[in-house]
C-alpha cells in the first residue's frame, strides 16, 4: 500500500465512522456579533447565527480591546520580533503578566501563545524541578494537559473523573515522601461540571501535594472580578498554579499561568515551550491587558450571561431535549450518534442560519455526541427564539429520543 493509500484510508475511517470535521468559511462582522457570513463552498454568502463560539461576551468586538490593539501596531508594528528572550518582551506583554498576577492575586504571571502551550509546556517541565514527582491527573482533563503529563517522564496517576474517594487512594498508595501534584479544571467544558476545588485543595495539604487547576472555561466569567471559579468560591489562595485562557472570554489570543514568582521564574527558565517560542505580538497583548482589566469591573456581563445561559437550557428542557444541566453556562445537548450530530449540524445551517459544530468521539465518549451551546450576552431574544424553534422542529423530523440527560 502506498503513503497515499494509507492516507486515503484513514480519512474514509473518519468519514464512515462519521467523525470527519468539515471546517466553515465564516467571516465575524465587527459591531455584529454574533452574527456572521458563511461562505458556501459554491462561493455564495449567508448570513448565519454562530452559536458554539468561545468569544463567550462577545470581548473580541468590544471598544476598549479593539482601541488598545490599534494603539499598540501603530506604536509598535504588527510582531513581537522573536522569543521573550531574545526580542520578544515589550511593555505590553509585562503589562498583561501584570494584570493577570493581580487577577488571580498571586506574585506573578507568565504568558503563552495560547492555553494549550501553557498547559503542555508547565506540566512536562515540573517533574525537572522537582525530581520524582508524581501527578495525579483527572480523566476528563483536556487534552493539552494529558499531553502534559504524558510526555514529562514523570510518574502520573489518573484518577476517576471528581472522584476523591479514588484520588485518596492513589496518593494513600504512594509514598508519602513523593513530591506530588494534583492537577483538574474548574469547569469540564463537553458536559459543564464542576471540578471539587475546595475538596482537592483539603486532599492536597493532607498528602503535601501541589494544585494545578485549569480555569480556561472560567476566567473572565465567573468570580467578583472574573478570575474564574476559585475566585467565586475563595480558594485561590489555596491554589499553587492557576492555568487560564485569553482566548474566550477575553476575546484575544494566548495563555497564561499565574503562581508564586519562584514557580513563574523556574517555568519561564525551564519550558521549552516558552523558552524557543516568539511571543505573542504585542498588540495581542495590548487586546488582552485591556480585556482582563475592563472586566474586572464588569459584573452586570457576566450576570447577563449566566441568565441566558439559564434562560437556554429552560427552554430547551421544556421541549424535553436531553440537555446536560451542571448549572454553569455551557448547555449540551446529548444526540448519542456521530452520524445524526453531523446531520443536524448541517441541517441547523443550512436551513436555518445557525452554525453550531458537532462534537464526536474522542473529543466526548463514544455514545455521548452532542451539540454544544455557548449563549453570549450579545445573542438576543431573536437569536434564542429561532434557534429553540429549529432545534424543536428538527428534533421532530429527525425522530430523535425526547428524554431529559441526566444532570
Amino acid at each position: 500500500m502506498t503513503y497515499s493509500e494509507q492516507l486515503d484510508k484513514a480519512i474514509e475511517r473518519l468519514h464512515d465512522e462519521g467523525r470527519y470535521r468539515t471546517f466553515i468559511d465564516i467571516e465575524r462582522r465587527n459591531g455584529n456579533f454574533p452574527h456572521a457570513v458563511w461562505t458556501k463552498p459554491d462561493g455564495s454568502e449567508n448570513d448565519i447565527t454562530v452559536w458554539c463560539g468561545n468569544d463567550y461576551l462577545g470581548m473580541g468586538q468590544h471598544p476598549v480591546v479593539l482601541a488598545a490593539m490599534h494603539e499598540a501596531i501603530d506604536a509598535t508594528g504588527a510582531g513581537s520580533g522573536g522569543t521573550r528572550n531574545i526580542s520578544g518582551t515589550t511593555v505590553y506583554h509585562k503589562r498583561l503578566e501584570a494584570e493577570l498576577a493581580d487577577l488571580h492575586g498571586k506574585e506573578s504571571a507568565l504568558v503563552f501563545t495560547s492555553a494549550y502551550i501553557a498547559n503542555d509546556a508547565t506540566l512536562s517541565t515540573l517533574p525537572k524541578l522537582f525530581p520524582g514527582l508524581i501527578i495525579y491527573s483527572d480523566e476528563r482533563n483536556h487534552a493539552s494537559m494529558i499531553e502534559g503529563v504524558r510526555r514529562n517522564g514523570g510518574a502520573k496517576r489518573i484518577f476517576r473523573h471528581n472522584d476523591l474517594a479514588h484520588l485518596r487512594e492513589l496518593l494513600e498508595a504512594d509514598d508519602s515522601d513523593a513530591p506530588k501534584l494534583i492537577a483538574f479544571e474548574s469547569i469540564y467544558s463537553m458536559d459543564g461540571d464542576f471540578g471539587p476545588i475546595e475538596e482537592i485543595c483539603d486532599l492536597a495539604d493532607e498528602f503535601g501535594a501541589l494544585t494545578y487547576i485549569d480555569e480556561v472555561h472560567a476566567v473572565g466569567m465567573y468570580g467578583a472580578r472574573g478570575a474564574g471559579v476559585a475566585e467565586r468560591d475563595r480558594l485561590m489562595h489555596r491554589l499553587d498554579i492557576i492555568n487560564g485562557t485569553l482566548a474566550k472570554a477575553y476575546g484575544v489570543m494566548g495563555g497564561y499561568i499565574a503562581a508564586s514568582a519562584k514557580m513563574c521564574d523556574a517555568i519561564r527558565s525551564y519550558a521549552p515551550g516558552f523558552i524557543f517560542t516568539t511571543s505573542i505580538p504585542p498588540a495581542i497583548a495590548a487586546g488582552a491587558a485591556a480585556s482582563v482589566a475592563f472586566l474586572k469591573r464588569a459584573p452586570e456581563l457576566r450576570e447577563k450571561h449566566q441568565q441566558q445561559a439559564k434562560a437556554l437550557k429552560l427552554r430547551l428542557k421544556g421541549l424535553g431535549l436531553p440537555i446536560i444541566d451542571h448549572g454553569s453556562h455551557i448547555v449540551p445537548v446529548i444526540v448519542g450518534n456521530p452520524v445524526h450530530t453531523k446531520l443536524l449540524s448541517d441541517m441547523l445551517l443550512e436551513e436555518h442560519g445557525i452554525y453550531v459544530q458537532p462534537i464526536n468521539f474522542p473529543t466526548v465518549p463514544r455514545g455521548t455526541e452532542r451539540l454544544r451551546f455557548t449563549p453570549s450576552p450579545v445573542h438576543g431574544p431573536r437569536e434564542m427564539d429561532a434557534l429553540v424553534t429549529a432545534m424543536d422542529g428538527l428534533w421532530a423530523h429527525c425522530a430523535l429520543n425526547r428524554a431529559e440527560a441526566a444532570g
